[in-house]
C-alpha cells in the first residue's frame, strides 16, 4: 500500500533528470506534492556537494542530499555537513599505491574538503572549466594523498567500463568499496562500508524511518547497495543491466520522466 513509504529516495544523473540535465516540470510538482502529503525525497548521489547547485537551482526548495556515494550527508539549508566519512591520508596511500602498481596507466582525483573542492592529476581529462578555487591541478604525486578525501576517483584508457571496476575492485578487497556510475573507465572510491545505502541508513535512522518505508530509484552500479537496502527498489528503464536485475521494479527512462510518472501511480498523484 502506498500509505507504507514515509520517504523517497533517489539518484540523480540518468535518475531523476533528464539527460540534458533539466529537472522536468513534471518532477518537480510531483516532489512536491507527496512534501505535502508528508512524504520527503532525499537525493543520493555519487555527485560532490559543489555539483548540486545545479540542480537545487531548478527547485523552489532544495532537498537534503546524500553525496559522493554515501560519504557525505548534507543539508542545503544550512549548508551543513551533517556527516563526513573520508578515506583517512594513510588508506588513501595504501590505496593509490595499489592502483599504481596494478593499473600502470591509471589517472587519479580527489574530492577533497567534503567534496567542496577537487584535486587532479595532470593526465586526469577534465570535461568542464577549471579555473576556479574548488578544482585543483596537482604539481607533485603526494599532493594527491596529502589530505583526507571523501571520493577517489580512477581512470583507465586501457580497460573498458565494467571490466576496469572488476578489477580495481579485485585489486582493493575488502580495503574500499570500490564501484562506477559512467560510461567510461571510471571508478569511484570510498571507505570500507560507506556505500548510497550507508549513507541515507545514517539519515533514516536519525529521522525514525525504517528502511521498509524507502521507495529508491537509481540507473547505475553504485546504486545497487542502495537499492539492496530500500523497501521498495525501481531501476530506471535506462539503468545498468545489473541494476534492472536486482531491482523490483522497472520504471520508464529518465527522459519519459520514469521517476515522476512511478510516483503518480504509487501514490494515486
Amino acid at each position: 500500500m502506498p500509505q507504507q513509504f514515509r520517504l523517497v529516495a533517489s539518484d540523480i544523473d540518468g535518475t531523476l533528470i533528464r539527460s540534458d540535465g533539466t529537472l522536468s516540470p513534471r518532477t518537480i510538482k510531483i516532489l512536491d506534492r507527496l512534501q505535502d502529503r508528508g512524504v520527503p525525497a532525499v537525493l543520493v548521489t555519487g555527485r560532490p556537494v559543489r555539483w548540486l547547485r545545479q540542480l537545487y537551482d531548478q527547485m523552489a526548495e532544495p532537498l537534503p542530499a546524500v553525496c559522493a556515494n554515501g560519504a557525505v550527508v548534507y543539508d542545503p539549508g544550512t549548508d551543513e555537513i551533517l556527516r563526513a566519512a573520508p578515506l583517512a591520508v594513510d588508506l588513501l596511500l595504501d590505496v593509490t599505491e595499489r592502483l599504481r602498481e596494478a593499473v600502470p596507466d591509471v589517472t587519479l582525483a580527489v574530492e577533497v574538503e567534503d567534496g567542496r573542492k577537487f584535486w587532479y592529476e595532470e593526465s586526469w581529462p577534465l570535461h568542464w572549466d577549471g579555473d576556479h578555487d574548488s578544482v585543483r591541478l596537482l604539481t607533485a604525486p603526494e599532493d594527491l594523498t596529502s589530505a583526507p578525501a571523501v571520493k577517489l576517483l580512477a581512470r583507465s584508457a586501457s580497460h573498458g567500463p565494467d571490466e576496469f571496476a572488476a578489477l580495481v575492485s579485485r585489486t582493493l578487497g575488502a580495503l574500499a568499496e570500490a564501484t562506477h556510475s559512467s560510461k567510461s573507465a571510471l571508478v569511484e572510491i570510498s571507505a570500507a562500508g560507506v556505500t548510497k545505502a550507508a549513507g541515507l541508513a545514517w539519515l533514516c535512522e536519525r529521522d525514525g524511518i525504517e528502511a521498509e518505508r524507502v521507495v529508491a530509484f537509481g540507473d547505475m552500479p553504485n546504486d545497487l547497495p542502495l537499492l539492496a537496502w530500500a523497501g521498495r527498489s525501481v531501476a530506471m528503464g535506462n539503468a545498468h543491466p545489473a541494476v534492472k536485475e536486482i531491482a523490483d521494479e522497472v520504471a520508464l527512462t529518465n527522459d519519459e520522466d520514469g521517476v515522476a510518472a512511478y510516483l503518480e501511480e504509487l501514490f494515486g498523484l
